[in-house]
């Protein structure tokens, strides 16, 4: 599910990614889901990478954490790449509708997370890749029970819907671009449109997809990775 963007993105740069705080190989064991702890951990593996300068990408949530590392250390980063992600979480955007599903996906999390029957972890994988395989849903399900545990899971995404950065956007001064898919069922197409307008002269490109991450067989995975390096190639 991820190889294909692995593979892709480091076969022409050099990739330096982490798993977030509570998830996969990090520390499962920690008390604070934060967002400030979140932007203190890429500071940390910024720090660690030994490099002065460098273009950033952030996906879905990691957006906002990209953006406020930005605003703390804009010397640090080159250009700024932004996917799928969003400057209010759906607890911050004025949406009952929005604030009513975030409240009962918490609550699926919690209690259907670690379950070994899928199905309230299909409704989540669903949503990310509605146009995967039979067999890709069924590893992304088994994926999500694998990397973190309900209780993580509940409490990251409880963080997730109170993240702010709106007040930030006007702020970033690095070359930005802006990518989201058209039918993206997780983030709003029109949240990605709001992160874009709110950075000074950040552009936006639609992607032709409905899947949040995006599947390596679709031409949008395609038409995203040759934005991504046309930016990256691009003059200062």
């Amino acid at each position: 599910m991820w190889r294909h963007w692995i593979d892709r993105l480091s076969s022409e740069n050099t990739l330096i990614r982490y798993d977030e705080r509570g998830n996969g190989l990090s520390d499962w064991n920690i008390g604070d889901f934060s967002f400030d702890a979140m932007v203190t951990d890429l500071e940390s593996v910024a720090d660690a990478s030994g490099l002065d300068r460098f273009p950033l990408l952030g996906v879905s949530q990691s957006c906002a954490v990209s953006v406020a590392y930005v605003i703390r250390h804009p010397k640090r980063v080159s250009r700024l790449i932004l996917y799928g992600g969003y400057a209010r979480g759906r607890r911050k955007r004025g949406d009952i509708h929005q604030l009513d599903t975030h409240e009962a996906m918490t609550t699926l999390i919690r209690e259907g997370w670690g379950k070994d029957n899928p199905a309230f972890r299909q409704l989540f994988t669903e949503a990310f890749i509605p146009g995967a395989s039979r067999e890709q849903m069924a590893w992304f399900n088994d994926l999500q029970r694998q990397t973190t545990s309900p209780l993580n899971a509940s409490l990251l995404h409880s963080t997730f819907g109170d993240i702010d950065v709106s007040a930030m956007l006007g702020a970033v001064s690095v070359p930005t671009l802006v990518l989201h898919a058209r039918n993206d069922a997780v983030v709003p197409f029109e949240e990605g449109k709001v992160l874009a307008a709110g950075i000074p002269g950040a552009r936006f490109v639609d992607l032709n997809s409905a899947n949040h991450i995006l599947l390596g067989d679709e031409p949008a995975f395609a038409d995203f990775l040759r934005e991504v390096r046309s930016f990256i190639a691009g003059p200062e």
